[in-house]
């Protein structure tokens, strides 16, 4: 299984970018979700954009995307930290068909939010969704916060998710401007599934033939979500007992639903009666 994000130089031309391929951890975050297929191409885009842009996540930190809008998928969260643990859902109407980009998000907005331990207050930045595709939403991103010129290259199946960052640094405008014409037509072959499969640099290798590449070390990606029955036991006591006790006695559990990793915590009433008193929670 390939699960990496790879960062590349093209030396001669002043390009950066990253190549990124997920399979086991993205069919970790399938697993039980049953999306319909529009949703999981999208969601699978999305989750490459967010590794991409958190390659170089160097501190301590916690990228957040999310897609928010008014069309059958309401709503798209992928979040990455800097050893790129991944997680992400997708909230959608369940009378979905397959539509164009912007017909399943509607009217809305990418927010972005980065939250660093070395920050004192959270960044976020948030921009209208335009465009026809994810890689076109992030492309406007990219062009509305005044970051560096960037092309994304995005595909997905229920098996893999793939995409190619490409970035033209600030001392390429002294080069020719061909150049990165002609480098973004070459990556946009990379989306030939025949290709897909291939080693990062075995890729880049064919894509950029007559140039000099040098390759970083890949960065490992692992799926970001694990049962924390802890965290959940500090939310049912902030709760208080009577509140907790009160949805006991209407439901006969009480039920905490983990969205975005799809996890489901239940508490019989011995449970929630270890939570207030002194032993030990039992959790099923």
């Amino acid at each position: 299984m390939n699960n990496y994000v790879q960062r590349f130089l093209l030396e001669d031309l002043d390009i950066r970018g990253a190549i990124v391929h997920v399979d086991s951890v993205w069919q970790q975050m399938l697993q039980d979700r049953d999306y319909p297929v529009p949703v999981m191409k999208i969601l699978g885009e999305m989750c490459a954009t967010t590794l991409l842009l958190s390659y170089n996540l160097k501190q301590l930190g916690r990228l957040t995307v999310q897609l928010k809008g008014n069309g059958p998928v309401s709503m798209l969260v992928i979040d990455c930290n800097e050893s790129l643990d991944l997680r992400g859902m997708a909230k959608y109407s369940h009378s979905i068909t397959p539509q164009p980009v912007p017909d399943l998000l509607g009217h809305g907005q990418l927010v972005l939010t980065l939250d660093r331990q070395s920050m004192q207050e959270t960044y976020q930045s948030i921009v209208p969704l335009d465009g026809d595709s994810i890689a076109e939403i992030f492309q406007h991103y990219f062009r509305q916060s005044e970051q560096l010129p960037s092309r994304l290259f995005l595909t997905t199946s229920a098996e893999a998710i793939f995409g190619i960052l490409l970035q033209k640094l600030p001392t390429m405008d002294q080069r020719d401007p061909d150049d990165w014409t002609r480098i973004e037509a070459l990556a946009a072959t990379v989306q030939d599934q025949t290709m897909v499969g291939l080693p990062a640099e075995a890729i880049l290798t064919r894509l950029f033939v007559e140039e000099t590449i040098r390759i970083f070390e890949p960065q490992v990606v692992s799926y970001g979500c694990h049962k924390d029955t802890a965290k959940v036991l500090d939310m049912l006591q902030s709760l208080g007992r009577a509140e907790v006790n009160a949805i006991l006695k209407e439901f006969g559990e009480v039920i905490v639903h983990d969205d975005i990793c799809n996890h489901e915590y239940r508490f019989d009433a011995l449970a929630i009666e270890a939570i207030f008193g002194e032993a030990g929670p039992m959790v099923h």
